[in-house]
């Protein structure tokens, strides 16, 4: 039996971040992955592993999201004195989808299988078991792991509509292999799977209707934020229906109809040429014979602590397939912490869930750091929100972006609980954020940060100005003024 100080299943962000990590340590590493996937790289052909990330997530939907926004500038040029088209077509998703494999292929060296046996680790293709709290078996064999790593991330959750599976959907999985653009896509979820996609499409040509449970879109954000999504999606010509539910789907190939269950008790019936699932994901933990090794399973996944590790010692699990939160940089920070805890002596790592933060990366993106509002009020924590326009930041205006907001709760002594951004460029706006936050530093301190101009990163000067105005009592006013009276005279 081949001995392994990290045994590794599953080869998503999580787990690649493990095994390199751990070869580059001295480690002797096995990397099992069941579903690698060939990408074209100028000219040659890469097997890459990668997880949902590379094959089904982040990526390809991100390159699909540019795509659509070049199309939507074509619409959208005319309100910058540019002469556009009068009515620009439905795209070809086909080459569309061509562009987003390109961008697929680009990256796929990074994730390759070739890549990582030269960094010494040893790759094993094929499904994973857990034969005891150090076996793995893979195919017809068994490698023994001082620690076995979990990564196995997860698929997209199936609501139980009648007449659903009859008539064919598309999940993030399978969407990407459309061969053509649907005149009329119905989404079911309104979170960021189904925002994103949902969008894409719209901007692409196809009329989109988003069908969302919640009392609106993005349930997991403030209502504020998820209000500025929303009326841009509409705007865009997208159908928005919160509270409401699928009751019923029928027909099948080529034409489908959804019935809906709306907020206010009605019943309508939706056309549909194809049905996109957004309804949440579940972990894939089946097969892994897990509960048989004494690792606990919960509803959402993995039951993990602080430090990664399940109830089996020398089991841990990183990643979706943990459950705390379905990220790529999450699963690459618990991989982190999974390097230290299994690999130094004297380590004791925990996760950072108080300063990870996440992007919906539709237009205007969405991100978030910490305490939502909702959160802080229904915890009853003590906080304050400072609140700036990007109508007041110059560059949003001159970019003509100025649609949006930066949120800042602050608690005692200045301290950053948390915070939104609205804005197309929110994803990056947001990262200054989550650096003061994370260094313990008071929201003031974004004040004293020289910014060049005019730049969108001037919202944050702006929030901690308005902070120490407000912080600026009559009382201290009046003070103010009676030493400046002193030094006048």
């Amino acid at each position: 039996m081949e001995r392994y100080n990290l045994v590794v299943v599953g080869a998503g962000s999580g787990g690649l971040v493990v095994a390199a990590g751990g070869a580059a340590l001295g480690a002797r590493v096995a990397l099992v992955e069941r579903h690698p996937l060939a990408y074209e790289n100028d000219g040659r052909t890469v097997e890459a592993m990668g997880g949902d990330c590379l094959q089904f997530g982040c990526v390809p939907s991100k390159a699909l999201l540019r795509a659509a926004k070049a199309a939507h500038s074509l619409r959208d040029a005319g309100r910058f004195g540019v002469t556009a088209p009068a009515d620009a077509p439905a795209q070809d998703l086909a080459a569309v989808l061509a562009w987003v494999r390109r961008a697929q292929g680009e990256i796929a060296p990074n994730d390759s299988v070739a890549r990582f046996r030269g960094l010494g680790v040893d790759v094993l293709l094929g499904g994973a078991r857990l034969a005891g709290p150090h076996e793995v078996e893979v195919n017809a064999a068994t490698v023994w792991g001082r620690h076995v790593v979990v990564a196995t991330g997860s698929r997209a959750a199936i609501p139980d509509v009648p007449g659903l599976a009859e008539a064919g959907y598309v999940t993030n999985e399978t969407v990407f292999s459309l061969a053509s653009l649907p005149r009329e896509l119905v989404v079911l979820g309104g979170g960021p799977i189904g925002v994103e996609l949902g969008q894409a499409f719209a901007r692409l040509g196809a009329h989109v209707t988003i069908v969302s449970p919640a009392a609106h879109v993005l349930p997991k954000e403030d209502a504020d934020a998820a209000d500025a999504l929303a009326r841009r999606l509409r705007a865009e010509g997208v159908t928005v229906l919160d509270g409401a539910r699928p009751v019923r789907v029928a027909g099948g190939a080529g034409r489908k109809a959804v019935s809906v269950r709306t907020a206010d008790g009605s019943a309508v019936e939706i056309a549909a040429d194809e049905i996109l699932v957004a309804a949440g994901r579940r972990p894939n933990v089946e097969g892994l014979n897990l509960e048989g090794v004494g690792v606990r399973v919960g509803p959402k996944g993995i039951l993990t602590d602080e430090r990664c590790r399940t109830s089996v010692r020398s089991v841990w699990a990183i990643g979706d397939v943990a459950g705390r939160f379905l990220f790529t940089h999450w699963a690459s920070h618990e991989a982190g912490v999974v390097l230290r805890n299994t690999l130094s002596p004297v380590a004791f790592a925990r996760r950072d869930a108080g300063s990870v933060p996440w992007v919906t990366y539709t237009d205007p993106e969405v991100a978030r750091v910490g305490l939502s509002e909702d959160e802080a009020k229904r915890s009853s924590v003590p906080h304050r929100v400072v609140r700036t326009e990007f109508r007041h930041v110059d560059r949003a205006v001159c970019d003509g972006t100025a649609v949006g907001f930066a949120k800042i709760l602050v608690g005692r002594r200045g301290r950053i609980l948390g915070a939104t951004i609205v804005h197309a460029r929110a994803g990056d706006l947001i990262a200054e954020v989550v650096l003061a936050k994370k260094n313990g530093l008071p929201l003031a301190a974004l004040g004293s940060v020289i910014r060049p101009y005019p730049t969108l990163s001037e919202v944050h000067g702006a929030a901690a100005r308005e902070y120490q105005r407000a912080a600026l009592t009559p009382a201290r006013r009046a003070l103010l003024s009676r030493l400046a009276a002193f030094l006048r005279r």
